[in-house]
């Protein structure tokens, strides 16, 4: 996702230098604590947020989503079969719906006949009586629905059904749904640690005129002899239910193979008839991509469901093996470098990380997304890996520094858990300077590669928490991370490097940090680049000559400011 972007874009520049300069100047002390959130929770975060005992007892096997759009009144008319196994009996079953859709019913599917079941809703919870289910039994609902589903304001960061036009006038609709939810405008368990394990389909009914494209592969085109057409898309992998999507335009397709890692891997792209020839040009890019990541993330992680770029009204969003692109077939993000160095302006902003998403969010997935710096951190620091593929280390280092500039440290990366909030959008910026710099403690890019690309083997499709991350590659690294992750990820203080240099004599301490804090640093003192390590305790070396000149690597993101 790219939410953080349209925040920092609106803001003049001078505005956020000084934003960040406060910052950087506050007063220090080295017992700082993480700042409290003073939001106030509901009953209906806790059921949005938390696996409750009404969606403890049952795992996502499967969702098979038809639908049927009317532009006109900006409404659906929808099916879902959730294929579910049975944990342990339970009486009740949560389903997640947001108003103002309806339900119409719910059954029960069995060979020997289908049972209609009683429900009630909650806010935006739906609870079914259940009869009485076996353990380890597998079973489908399905749940019939209809309604004029919310509206996206201002896409993707305002989430809900997009009802736009193109520049002929023509229909085109989509979904954007992240954080807001994926019940926006199907029934699901809409909690982000149950993927379907087998996969979903999507059925889409559409005009004649129009063109439907959804996650992984067209199975069927199916004329209605009415005037729509139905497409049948699916995905084998499991998916995260904010990445299905229907895309519903005028569309135009061309294919291409790329030779990944796995063997040949489908690439399809899907724009407006009237913007093909300049995306032919534009979607050049996503091979450099495809290669680059596949270098230092691993094998791209749904070569059974194919790569898709699908031109969209908004910006742009991570759906899995279908991403949507609305950059305007212009390199940087809306043709401008958010890193200021210029080298942002190089290449094209949402191709890039919005595929990045495909190894982090998609392929390794948070439970909660109060850890959601998993997603947006590690794919931040694919634009970073990506400049270096194409530009080198300097190039890549110096885009990487450039973004701390929109960096605001007002809350903690993490968030409260358990009521489906965020944290700070300093995930994106925050956390890519957080890898950076974990990346020159490790000060082995060979064996940082192998770290990352040890991620994407080791959590291969799977639900992860941040600590889990954190202890990965502490342990891959030989490193004690932990104080580290701490200091950037549970607090928003920026730790302080001070320092005097009298004689021969360097002193040095962390100041601005929590306990136990320390680092090594990367230093030119004394006429020559060497290692110290810091930590809260003032530390003295000597050098071989009185050199009053000290600086430490930029590639570090910390703050340095001489004692006294």
């Amino acid at each position: 996702m790219i939410k953080i972007k349209q925040r920092n874009i609106t803001q003049p520049f001078s505005f956020r230098i000084l934003h960040f300069s406060f910052f950087i100047f506050m007063a220090a002390s080295c017992a700082a604590q993480p700042l409290s959130s003073k939001k106030q929770f509901t009953h209906q975060d806790t059921l949005r947020g938390t696996i409750t005992p009404e969606r403890a007892w049952w795992d996502v096997l499967r969702y098979d989503i038809a639908v049927t759009p009317d532009y006109a009144t900006k409404a659906i008319q929808a099916t879902n079969r959730l294929t579910i196994k049975v944990l342990r009996p339970y009486n009740k079953l949560q389903i997640d719906l947001q108003q103002p859709l309806i339900i119409d019913s719910i059954l029960l599917i069995a060979k020997t006949g289908n049972t209609p079941l009683l429900f009630q809703r909650e806010g935006n919870a739906w609870f079914v009586t259940m009869p009485a289910l076996t353990a380890n039994t597998i079973h489908s609902l399905e749940v019939k629905y209809h309604g004029q589903p919310r509206e996206a304001v201002h896409a993707p960061w305002d989430g809900g059904w997009i009802w736009n036009k193109d520049k002929q006038g023509r229909p085109w609709m989509t979904v954007a749904c992240q954080g807001l939810g994926a019940s926006v405008w199907y029934p699901c368990k809409d909690h982000q640690s149950d993927e379907p394990d087998n996969g979903a389909s999507l059925a889409i009914t559409v005009p004649d005129t129009l063109v439907a494209v959804g996650n992984g592969r067209l199975n069927a085109k199916t004329p209605n002899n009415n005037g729509t057409t139905t497409y049948t898309w699916e995905v084998k992998n499991p998916i995260n239910n904010y990445n299905i999507v229907p895309y519903i335009g005028k569309y135009v397709t061309w294919h291409e193979d790329f030779a990944g890692e796995k063997g040949k891997l489908d690439c399809d792209y899907w724009v407006l008839d009237y913007d093909q020839e300049k995306a032919q040009k534009q979607f050049t890019q996503a091979a450099k991509m495809l290669k680059c990541f596949e270098y230092w993330f691993g094998p791209y992680p749904f070569y059974e469901d194919g790569y898709k770029l699908v031109e969209t009204p908004h910006l742009g969003m991570e759906h899995q093996s279908a991403v949507a692109y609305g950059n305007g077939f212009q390199n940087g993000y809306l043709g401008r470098d958010l890193s200021g160095t210029g080298w942002g302006n190089k290449w094209d902003f949402i191709i890039v990380h919005e595929s990045g998403h495909e190894w982090f969010a998609n392929n390794i997935t948070t439970n909660d997304i109060a850890d959601m710096w998993v997603h947006e951190g590690f794919t931040n620091y694919s634009e970073t890996l990506f400049t270096t593929c194409e530009y080198g280390v300097e190039a890549g280092n110096a885009y990487c520094v450039g973004t701390r500039e929109l960096i605001h440290n007002d809350i903690p990366i993490i968030g409260p858990y358990g009521v489906n909030r965020e944290g700070s959008d300093d995930m994106y910026y925050k956390g890519g300077n957080l890898l950076h710099t974990i990346r020159q403690i490790i000060n082995n890019d060979s064996s940082f590669r192998t770290i990352l690309r040890g991620l994407n083997k080791t959590f291969y499709h799977k639900m992860v928490t941040s600590k889990e991350v954190e202890d990965y590659i502490s342990r891959r690294s030989g490193i004690d991370l932990s104080k580290i992750f701490d200091q950037y990820l549970r607090t928003t203080q920026i730790p302080v490097l001070e320092y005097s240099i009298k004689g021969k004599d360097l002193k040095f301490r962390f100041t601005n940090c929590i306990k136990g804090f320390g680092m090594p640093l990367k230093v030119k003192w004394s006429n020559q680049e060497k290692w110290i390590h810091a930590n809260e305790e003032w530390t003295i070396i000597s050098g071989n000559a009185n050199d009053t000149g000290f600086s430490v690597d930029r590639n570090f993101y910390i703050i340095v400011k001489k004692a006294g």
